[in-house]
């Protein structure tokens, strides 16, 4: 993977998160406020510390003016400025911490919301893995922003300012000395991300690269297994691990030289400076206590800026995370339907088709179609099958159907009623689906068939015998409340086919498509399948997707495709009888090879 790591792509994706952060902060810019506050606060109390201890130093312990009283209170005042500054600093920290942590929160339901509404199209180029570490690290880098540039960054710089105020009005020409301090630090932190920002971006991307490896390996190990991959796939993964840990050593580089060892040196140089400068000076032409509050406010110059600098990677890693976050959050969804379309029953004009496809053309890619000129219609209550050979069709045509692709030329119609016109909710309630591999969560049977929806047990169990499926689920330990599984374990192939029926049954859809949700289950189990969709003949129109002809054996109407063309069409007895038609090859076909 290859990320842009210019001095433009930077900035932007400094906006970017610049952005997402005032955004995800909104709500809770009052906590914010009060925080900033407390930290102003808690700087200029610490600030103050240092010019009583000079007060204590000149007019006390040097003229040998022991006035205990007036020492006393000093020294209380210094302890107590330092205990309210730690107070102040405790429940600043706090209430950025919890800010920062419902920032998070609130970030993650936003991408993972805005993740179940992308269209499907994205999901053809996506990698789950480095999906889920967007969700998840990349969120998490939205708490150090705010812990790094409010807590770290912000703090130093209100911390450099005071103590650069009380200099300048305890001696200024010293304050000029430790002022020339600032010039150097800056050179550092600019030489720093120049050579840190590639290696950091580089580390940031293969990280999600690592993740996406180890979810498809883990997802695919009975294919890796079967296929002696397992030495291949771990060269992969080491090659991308490696050049992770070359990224992050090139950081790591960049850290050990510019951060901390370049600053305490500076330190040192000023240190040795600003005392030289003191000794040239008569004595009575300085006190001796401003010696002392500079040589404290140097370490409060000196380590305001090595936390600025030493933050610095981890800034430019949640930078670039959180930009990360703001581009995945600005791919385009699935499109949201107006208020003025229909998201409500409709009932079909007179005469209208269930389905109406007219003139349907359509490709992926531009210049590639995959459907031709399609035109179909499927009455209401209709039990249609679709058939072809691999490459016919017969998957895209379906996708459309559902909405997953918007068709570019041509028409679909649902109810006499324009696909692309029909709200969100509606169409999901009117149209159910039963996939090829079934989709099961790691819950109960309940669970399963509900789908969150709040379904009545009743409505479920009546879902669950319609599919067939109630006498097994009755079976089970705890009924219709036992666990199933990670992905359905504990059932058969054939059983968790008929869960997804089930499922999609609960939903009373008017319109049921099937994708060749045959393919993988034994004969008794399709069996049951082909009884359950006879059973819902004139009043749920079923559109099956088949490999196994046998499926659909009893449709009303077959339609055959070819090449993204409708070759035939008919029952399977008026297909059987065209001699050498495409159907009648392939039911020979499938008959000889059962």
């Amino acid at each position: 993977m290859h990320s842009d790591t210019s001095p433009k792509a930077m900035r932007a994706q400094a906006v970017q998160a610049i952005g997402l952060l005032r955004r995800a902060a909104h709500p809770d810019r009052r906590h914010l406020g009060w925080a900033i506050f407390w930290l102003i606060l808690a700087a200029g109390l610490e600030v103050i510390g240092p010019i009583m201890g000079k007060a204590l130093i000149d007019e006390h312990l040097l003229p040998r003016h022991l006035d205990w009283p007036r020492m006393a209170t000093l020294l209380g005042a210094m302890l107590v400025t330092g205990w309210i500054a730690s107070g102040l600093r405790y429940l600043q920290l706090v209430r950025l911490s919890g800010l920062a942590m419902r920032s998070v929160q609130r970030l993650r339901e936003w991408v993972f919301s805005h993740v179940l509404r992308l269209p499907m199209a994205f999901f053809d180029r996506a990698v789950t893995g480095q999906l889920i570490s967007r969700v998840t690290n990349d969120t998490e880098a939205v708490k150090s922003l705010y812990i790094q540039v409010l807590f770290a960054i912000l703090d130093s710089l209100i911390v450099l300012v005071g103590t650069m105020a009380a200099m300048a009005w305890l001696d200024w020409r010293l304050m000029l000395i430790v002022l020339a301090l600032v010039p150097a630090v800056v050179a550092i932190v600019f030489l720093y991300q120049r050579l840190s920002a590639p290696a950091v971006t580089r580390a940031r991307a293969l990280r999600s690269d690592i993740n996406g490896q180890i979810a498809e390996s883990i997802g695919g190990m009975s294919v890796l297994q079967a296929n002696n991959a397992e030495a291949r796939f771990g060269e992969r993964f080491g090659a991308t691990n490696h050049a992770h840990y070359k990224a992050r050593l090139a950081e790591l580089r960049a850290n050990a030289f510019l951060l901390r060892p370049a600053l305490d040196f500076l330190n040192v140089v000023l240190l040795a400076v600003v005392i030289f400068s003191f000794g040239q000076r008569e004595m009575n032409a300085i006190e001796v206590g401003v010696l002392y509050a500079f040589i404290s406010y140097i370490a409060r110059v000196v380590e305001p800026l090595i936390q600025i600098t030493m933050q610095f990677s981890g800034l430019q890693q949640a930078v670039v995370a959180t930009a990360r976050v703001a581009a995945l959050l600005d791919e385009a969804g699935a499109p949201e339907h107006d208020k003025d379309k229909t998201d409500h029953a409709h009932a079909a004009p007179p005469g209208a088709p269930a389905v109406r496809i007219a003139h349907l053309t359509f490709g992926y890619a531009p210049g590639q179609d995959v459907l031709h000129d399609l035109s179909l219609d499927v009455p209401q209550g209709a039990f249609f099958g679709i058939v072809g050979h691999t490459g016919s069709g017969k998957s895209t045509l379906l996708s459309l159907l559902l909405r997953y692709y918007p068709s570019r030329h041509g028409c679909i119609e649902i109810n006499g009623q324009p696909l692309d016109q029909i709200g969100n909710a509606h169409f999901r309630s009117a149209v159910g689906l039963v996939p090829q591999d079934p989709f099961l969560l790691a819950a109960s049977a309940r669970e399963n068939i509900d789908m969150g929806r709040g379904l009545p047990l009743a409505a479920i169990e009546a879902a669950a015998r319609a599919a067939h499926a109630h006498d097994f689920i009755m079976a089970l330990e705890d009924g219709y409340d036992s666990p199933l599984g990670e992905g359905g374990s504990r059932l058969s192939t054939g059983q968790k086919q008929l869960i997804a029926i089930a499922r999609a049954l609960a939903g009373e859809p008017r319109i049921l498509l099937l994708d060749e949700a045959t393919s993988h289950i034994d004969s008794q189990t399709e069996q049951i399948v082909q009884l359950a969709m006879n059973e819902l003949r004139g009043r749920v129109t079923v559109i099956a997707i088949a490999h196994r002809l046998s499926t659909i054996r009893d449709a009303d109407r077959i339609v055959v495709l070819n090449h993204g063309r409708i070759a035939e069409a008919g029952s399977h007895d008026e297909l059987m009888q065209v001699d050498g038609g495409l159907y009648q090859r392939l039911y020979l076909l499938q008959q000889l090879a059962a």
